[in-house]
């Protein structure tokens, strides 16, 4: 009875153990399979290599990609003018991309850390860019909106960035582009200043309507809103009664643009303020 017992006792025995190696090697096939890694491609490459791939990932417009292989590149070859290059096509990349925030970064973390480096015109140049098309965005595209409505704190910054080109570095390749971007950038903010004094102008804030078109007089010169600005300012000294002071805003007008077609009939009635 005592070995039948005991007879059993070790079969159970045997079982319980085959049933835990089983588990056992079923954990260890199991986390084998866990632990399997994702082979980098790219280990052993030079920082040329990486530096091509990645131009080659431009061209193609496969954009994350490259930004990938720029940081790549930056991590293993630190300070390098390899490394340096590529911060700022990482920042175009970012650009391409749609990124204007970590375009932004980008550019302005390479500009703090390298303040004596060759390539700060293009970084200023790349920063007016992006900064510049910026305040776009989706909105912007679909309606048609005209830069004078939009935001004029990303202008500012845009002409701010490329006047750095243009002080600092008259002699940059990116000089000339950076002129004609600033007077664009001019003409739209003065438009904007007329844009927000013809506001007030519509809803009875004469005074406020003013001194907004005088901003655009004073900061802005040799710009077409400049006209308007003028010719706003007699309209609106002549709703307010004050005939001394309309004629004054009349002949400054006719001595800037003697030309005006606001000193004719488009000068007449309420017509311009729809424009």
């Amino acid at each position: 009875m005592v070995c039948g017992k005991l007879s059993a006792l070790c079969c159970d025995t045997k079982r319980l153990r085959a049933l835990h190696t089983a588990a056992l090697l079923s954990f260890a096939i199991g986390l084998g399979g866990c632990s399997t890694a994702v082979v980098d491609k790219t280990l052993g490459m030079t920082p040329a290599q990486l530096y091509a791939d990645a131009k080659d990932e431009m061209s193609n417009q496969q954009f994350e990609k490259a930004i990938v292989l720029y940081e790549k590149l930056e991590a293993r070859a630190a300070g390098s003018p390899l490394a340096l290059q590529a911060q700022l096509d990482k920042a175009y990349a970012y650009y391409l991309s749609r990124e204007p925030v970590m375009a932004l970064a980008t550019i302005d973390r390479f500009i703090r850390l390298n303040p004596a480096s060759p390539a700060l015109d293009y970084a200023y140049y790349l920063k007016g860019v992006v900064t510049f098309n910026n305040d776009l965005g989706m909105f912007g595209r679909y309606t048609g909106q005209d830069l004078a409505e939009r935001d004029q704190k990303a202008a500012r910054e845009s002409f701010d960035a490329f006047n750095e080109v243009v002080t600092r570095f008259p002699q940059s390749r990116y000089a000339e582009d950076s002129r004609q971007r600033m007077g664009f950038t001019v003409a739209a903010l003065a438009k904007y200043d007329v844009f927000v004094a013809k506001y007030y102008f519509r809803r009875g804030a004469y005074l406020a309507a003013i001194n907004r078109a005088q901003n655009a007089v004073s900061e802005y010169r040799n710009v077409p809103a400049v006209e308007e600005a003028l010719f706003l300012i007699y309209k609106a000294y002549d709703v307010m009664g004050l005939p001394a002071m309309r004629d004054d805003a009349r002949r400054i007008l006719a001595a800037s643009f003697p030309d005006s077609a606001y000193l004719g009939p488009a000068g007449e009635g309420d017509d311009w303020l729809k424009r």
